[in-house]
């Protein structure tokens, strides 16, 4: 058996009835994270000994009808963002080579362990988590599972944790979702990715780009997947997941700014996912967010992240900015010009434009926004590679529809809604905040009837 493209129902009855041990699951993760072609771009560093120990430790107990967790025996992998006891926190980077190892786990990492996962390895990222697209110059750049021939970014900034799911090093992925970071990936790979309301999950022990928009979900297989982890990254285990109804249910589709720059693959899969989602008995409404056209302009000094980034990184940048990646440091010192009263205002033009995003919702009689999760393909790693002007524009336009919901301080997921040996292209639900459970449910029926219009 492979791990790809199981979800984790199906190990966890796999392992319940015994057809396979946890052991022989994680040689499978470990194979692949440290053979196929991927593997060295993939992670930063892969825990073989542990994991083994961790996988012998779960089968025991399994052996012994010890009632067990959720994930045991599961491998899942992390990003390259959250502590681990005894491992470097690097974030992607060079810089923090010499930093001394975490001292404790994370909370996510606590309770994924408490959770009976098998900690499979650290993935990569882009550096400091500060791009859509996944580029690495440090550790290279995975390449996307589509197309791999001609060599396509998997997005950013967790595409180790994206390409670990595809490849079958992982189970699922926890990675983080500043402007879009899990539903970039999981888009452009063909998972399924959650960014949950901010402060949902806890991020003590997690590199930060941004106190204010940082954010902590998965990357996987299923909605159910998604919900699963959400459950234990949370702490908020209850009723299992049950699709919602999509009888009458009006669901949101902002005209403005989001289909800007679609290219004909998105724009085909993403019509074909509403003429589903009709006949299955939504009622989508096409609505003007004038607010959306806003956000380039509130955000013009750099936002938040380049503010909170430049808190963080200011004195490591003065003895080590030649460590860095000469895309992400110039960024980050966009927020050294950012005055006192330029993140007050900020903040006050963020609860305004709140406001005016939920008034707009509620006015469609709606508290769901339906768009492409990015409005284009996975471009090649060469073009970007050798262009800054490139770079630039097509980091902003695949960072441009997730960020949305950041600043809306909402919670999203992104669904895989291309035909079969299509290019991957998702499609991005969104609520408002603390709409969690209600929007997975909905995902949950949503991912039922795109299933069933394939």
């Amino acid at each position: 058996m492979s791990l790809l493209p199981k979800t984790l129902g199906y190990w966890r009855a796999e392992l319940d009835s015994g057809r396979i041990s946890s052991r022989d699951l994680t040689e499978q993760a470990l194979d692949a994270a440290i053979t196929s072609s991927e593997a060295s771009s993939t992670f930063v560093a892969v825990h073989a000994a542990t994991a083994r120990a961790t996988a012998n430790a779960i089968d025991a107990l399994r052996a012994a009808k010890v009632p067990l967790p959720p994930l045991a025996g599961i491998p899942i992998s992390v990003k390259d963002l959250f502590d681990e006891a005894g491992q470097i926190t690097r974030a992607g980077s060079r810089v923090l080579n010499g930093a001394a190892p975490a001292t404790t786990d994370s909370v996510v990492v606590q309770r994924l362990r408490a959770a009976g996962a098998v900690v499979i390895g650290r993935t990569n990222m882009t550096e400091f988590a500060y791009s859509g697209l996944g580029l690495n110059p440090h550790y290279g750049t995975p390449r996307n599972p589509w197309d791999r021939a001609t060599g396509r970014i998997p997005g950013g900034s967790s595409s180790g944790a994206a390409v670990s799911v595809t490849d079958g090093m992982a189970a699922a992925a926890i990675g983080t979702d500043t402007g879009g970071s899990v539903r970039i990936p999981s888009a452009l790979c063909g998972l399924t990715g959650f960014k949950p309301t901010a402060q949902r999950v806890p991020t003590e022990g997690v590199l930060p780009l941004s106190f204010t928009l940082d954010s902590i979900g998965p990357l996987a297989r299923s909605v159910a997947c998604c919900a699963q982890l959400d459950a234990v990254l949370s702490a908020r285990a209850g009723a299992a997941l049950r699709p919602a109804s999509l009888a009458d249910r009006c669901i949101a589709v902002p005209r403005t700014l989001v289909f800007e720059g679609m290219d004909a693959t998105v724009a085909a899969a993403f019509d074909a996912a509403c003429r589903t989602l009709s006949a299955a008995g939504a009622h989508l409404v096409e609505i003007d967010m004038p607010e959306f056209a806003e956000l380039g302009h509130i955000n013009r000094l750099g936002g938040f992240i380049a503010a909170e980034a430049w808190a963080w990184h200011a004195r490591l940048l003065q003895t080590g900015e030649a460590e860095y990646d000469p895309r992400v440091s110039v960024r980050i010192r966009r927020g050294a010009a950012m005055t006192a009263a330029d993140y007050l205002t900020l903040l006050g033009d963020r609860r305004r434009w709140i406001a005016g995003v939920h008034q707009r919702l509620l006015d469609a009689n709606s508290d769901t926004l339906l768009m492409p999760t990015v409005p284009v393909v996975a471009p090649p790693i060469a073009l970007l590679q050798d262009s800054e002007e490139l770079y630039g524009a097509t980091n902003l336009l695949m960072l441009r529809n997730p960020t949305l919901i950041n600043f809306l301080d909402g919670c999203a997921l992104s669904l895989p809604c291309h035909k079969p040996g299509e290019a991957p292209v998702g499609l991005m639900l969104a609520g408002v905040h603390g709409q969690d459970e209600r929007l997975l449910s909905l995902g949950a029926a949503v991912e039922v009837a795109l299933a069933r219009g394939t």
